[in-house]
């Protein structure tokens, strides 16, 4: 009888392609179904069970019916990300509609627990969707943008507000914006491999600069300075902290 092969759904970011590089080079992800998908359809294809592993927001950690974080990595910053952002054409004090990025639920919710307890602003919270232009909004707008595009989006506005450095001045912490998640209890064996093959990509982050470098929106040396000092991968106790804090300031604002 074959086994059937473990669903993997990872992030279709330059964040990723160090884990990318690892699950490739080493072979592993021919052994099992690789998908890259944005962060919220990751966890919506697990929680659905289409994916049995999930590199998904932290926020969406309480909508898995059983979640196992399963490996040493993830993504995360201490400090400045440069991937999430708040940005508008008016200073921060005068920003009074926020357009919250459909594509992330712990980004939009971040923005939300800083607006409450860090910045102590109120705001109108207002969702998008896949077609909604970013760069038509008015001028007391503001958007929470994530990913790639923002190395290509914060030219076109005056003002933007880093959230990770935003989380990290008011906690003092790092912050988790995902992580390798599973909705089952998996093999050890398994777990073993997958975590050496994540590891090996991003012990090799030259390498991975290499291969990917000239593809996306981020490139050459802009790519090599963000994964090495805007992004930190490992998933040490700090940041397992710093999940836990986060969410209990979620669990506190959907109260």
């Amino acid at each position: 009888m074959t086994r059937t092969k473990i669903r993997i759904s990872a992030v279709k970011y330059a964040n990723t392609y160090p884990f990318m590089y690892g699950l490739t080079e080493t072979g592993f992800d021919r052994k099992v179904i690789l998908s890259t998908d944005h962060p919220a359809d990751c966890a919506a294809r697990l929680a659905s069970g289409k994916a049995d592993i999930g590199l998904i927001p932290v926020a969406s950690l309480p909508l898995i019916n059983d979640p196992h974080i399963i490996t040493d990595y993830c993504l995360g910053a201490y400090g400045k990300v440069k991937t999430v952002m708040l940005l508008s054409n008016c200073p921060f004090g005068e920003i009074r509609n926020i357009f919250l990025d459909y594509r992330s639920r712990s980004s939009v919710n971040l923005a939300r627990i800083l607006a409450k307890h860090w910045w102590k602003r109120e705001f109108n919270w207002k969702d998008t969707s896949e077609n909604f232009d970013f760069k038509s909004i008015a001028e007391k707008d503001g958007i929470v943008l994530i990913g790639d595009r923002c190395f290509e989006l914060e030219k076109q506005f005056r003002y933007g507000t880093d959230l990770a450095e935003e989380w990290f001045n008011f906690t003092g912490r790092p912050f988790v914006f995902a992580c390798w998640t599973a909705n089952r209890l998996l093999p050890e064996e398994f777990l073993k491999e997958f975590n050496e093959a994540l590891g090996t990509g991003v012990e090799n982050i030259p390498e991975v600069v290499r291969k990917y470098g000239g593809k996306g929106i981020i490139k050459g040396k802009a790519l090599e300075t963000y994964l090495t000092e805007n992004i930190s991968f490992n998933l040490n106790e700090d940041k397992r902290n710093a999940i836990e804090l986060f969410l209990n300031y979620l669990k506190e604002l959907s109260t």
